[in-house]
């Protein structure tokens, strides 16, 4: 059973919000879709969809997966939730080369 999920949610006006949770994603998007904190970025783009969800052993590989992934082009986000891992790659060596 893994202790961390990281997920991806597709908003309302097509960004994406990238969290962690200990607990079952599905469930945490349900709190999001509640919006029980009106602070949050994905309070006033509701309603989501989970578009992507990770599993990990431990809490400190989930949490440097989501700020990695936080820093990521759109176009990486949409690769990675595709599971398009050729296109991930090539985004990323694009990005290593500086263009």
């Amino acid at each position: 059973m893994a202790h961390a999920h990281i997920y991806i949610l597709l908003c309302a006006d097509g960004s994406f919000y990238t969290g962690i949770t200990r607990r079952d994603p599905i469930e945490r998007l349900s709190e999001h879709e509640l919006g029980l904190d009106p602070k949050c970025y994905t309070f006033r783009r509701r309603p989501l969809i989970l578009v992507y969800t990770e599993s990990f052993e431990r809490v400190d590989e989930a949490v440097a997966t989501e700020r990695r992934i936080k820093g990521w082009s759109r176009a990486k986000k949409e690769a990675l939730i595709a599971r398009d891992y050729a296109a991930l790659q090539r985004l990323a060596s694009r990005a290593k080369a500086g263009g």
